[in-house]
């Protein structure tokens, strides 16, 4: 009975991890993976890679960042939504759309936006009375990288907002009800009864789009290709630069064990806040 299960496990599962696992400590190219065992050369070789490095701690920071904006962005709006009595349910078909919209289409939309000439942003800002050069914001190693993670942040926002209102469908009125009618309003109410109610779908939310935030690549991919420099190169375009375009498995096997130790330890506190507060 349980056998289709477990093969799909060791198929999706079981194999790529072992096979991961082998190259990582072997030498293999992509048309001829597992030639020689090399034991820890290839994550001595990665380590003391400055770029490889610098995309993990640049990866933690942005996964960080971007999902505490999302989660902010979408807590705000799924209290709007609730607060919303004609045009709710338009809006949450509305917010779909972010969601829907295939990843590489949303980057290409950002792209066209970012572009410094005649892309929305440059309009608006001479609209407003800007002068000078136009905004490059996709050219700059400054500002690169914060442009994809406002793309990433449109994107994903509507997925918390969703997730955070069916939470609040749930919350229970009577004591909502007690709470308003013993004074409590505005933010005092939001902090002492809605996000009691609502902090284990919060916490569980912050950690799919932590993870979510930690795989991104379609947007580095169609937006900067991981530049200008490697000022926007994260573990998952190092990983795909590695396999496919200079066919060394060994190498994008050894970044893939480390983004996954690297995802463990900054997902893993969220995890327990989140059971704790479920179980709370």
């Amino acid at each position: 009975m349980v056998a289709p299960t477990v093969l799909a496990t060791v198929v999706l599962g079981a194999y790529p991890l072992v096979f991961i696992l082998l190259t990582a400590f072997s030498q293999s190219s992509l048309g001829r993976p597992l030639q020689a065992w090399v034991g820890t050369a290839n994550f001595a070789e990665v380590l003391s890679d400055g770029d490889v490095t610098a995309s993990l701690v640049r990866n933690v920071g942005y996964a960080i960042v971007v999902s505490a904006l999302s989660v902010v962005l979408g807590v705000v709006t799924a209290l709007a939504l609730r607060a919303a009595t004609t045009r709710g349910s338009i809006v949450r078909t509305l917010l779909l759309l972010p969601l829907i919209t295939p990843p590489v289409i949303v980057g290409v939309v950002w792209k066209l936006i970012f572009n410094p000439s005649g892309g929305l942003l440059g309009t608006v800002l001479s609209a407003l009375g800007r002068q000078g050069e136009p905004v490059a914001v996709l050219s700059s190693p400054a500002s690169a990288l914060v442009g994809i993670g406002v793309a990433d942040v449109w994107e994903w926002t509507p997925l918390i907002a969703l997730l955070v209102f069916a939470a609040l469908l749930g919350q229970d009125r009577s004591v909502a009800e007690a709470a308003a009618l013993d004074g409590a309003h505005g933010l005092r109410f939001f902090r002492s009864i809605t996000l009691p109610a609502i902090a284990g779908t919060v916490a569980a939310a912050f950690l799919v789009r932590l993870v979510l935030a930690f795989k991104v690549f379609d947007l580095v991919f169609v937006l900067t290709s991981g530049g200008p420099g490697t000022s926007t190169s994260v573990p998952a375009y190092l990983i795909y630069q590695a396999a496919l375009q200079q066919f060394d498995l060994g190498r994008a096997s050894t970044i893939t064990l480390l983004l996954a130790i690297v995802v463990t330890v900054v997902t893993l506190p969220v995890i327990l806040v989140a059971r704790r507060l479920h179980r709370d």
